[in-house]
């Protein structure tokens, strides 16, 4: 669960939109530090072979489907989401890659936007 500004929202509802969009293959929604609002809600996209997209494509259609502060404020691109041997998506690992935290291996683009 993320807490932002005091509104909880439900990663696995915001993932669920991100799947249905054509271009993206898989997709992890996680809070990451905000000043402002305690915590915001990013995403970690991996892209279908071929297919572009900008962060700003994938917000605009979260937010046709979901209330505006369920919309990721970050987008990452990543060749594919840190997995367990269970194929579990690693979130505490995605979430270091924007605490400072030293569980980051690659760098992904990262998009911000406000």
């Amino acid at each position: 669960m993320i807490v932002t500004g005091g509104e909880n929202v439900a990663s696995r509802e915001v993932e669920e939109v991100l799947y249905r969009h054509p271009a993206i293959a898989d997709a992890a929604v996680f809070g990451v530090p905000d000043a402002r609002w305690g915590e915001a809600v990013a995403a970690a996209v991996v892209t279908r072979p071929g297919r572009a997209l900008a962060a700003e494509d994938v917000i605009a259609f979260v937010r046709e489907h979901l209330g505006g502060y369920k919309v990721p404020r970050k987008v990452e691109f990543v060749p594919e989401l840190p997995r367990n041997v269970a194929g579990k998506v690693l979130k505490r690992d995605l979430r270091a890659r924007h605490d400072g935290g030293d569980a980051a291996p690659a760098a992904p683009t990262v998009q911000e936007v406000s």
